[in-house]
């Protein structure tokens, strides 16, 4: 699970790495779950939904419905190499770029025991700033 994001925006997260059936690596994935902040009545909080779509070797990212971004990852032997992540620009100030990568890195170290290779810069760098994920990056050596 990830927390609700800073702005106080509900948070509905889904992943599907059991949808990958007969890969010994990963495990049956888990239905939605759902973390509700408490926002103001007159300003109603944007929901946020991260959603695994395997079939497209990606997470994606959605705000009130509406697709706003994703990262792509490609998995080779025993690992998980993330290449690329993009956010609608329009959205790029609400943090969702985070939430994406937090969520699709507790989904990987969850429900596999891929090692992590951060192709992606943004995937790099959100790594580096959290000290918590460095393991993902030697899993399995």
């Amino acid at each position: 699970m990830i927390p609700a994001s800073a702005n106080g925006s509900s948070v509905q997260t889904s992943s599907g790495f059991g949808d990958t059936a007969g890969d010994p690596h990963l495990e049956p994935g888990a239905g939605p779950v759902t973390e509700a902040a408490a926002g103001a009545a007159s300003d109603p909080a944007p929901v946020i939904e991260v959603r695994h779509e395997p079939a497209l070797a990606r997470y994606t990212i959605w705000r009130d419905g509406e697709h706003v971004g994703l990262t792509d990852y490609a998995i080779s032997g025993h690992e998980v190499k993330f290449t690329h992540t993009e956010i609608n620009p329009a959205y790029r100030q609400e943090g969702l770029a985070s939430i994406l990568v937090e969520f699709a890195l507790d989904d990987v170290r969850e429900r596999t025991d891929l090692r992590v290779v951060a192709q992606c810069p943004y995937v790099r760098k959100w790594i580096h700033q959290h000290a918590e994920y460095h393991d993902l990056l030697t899993r399995g050596r």
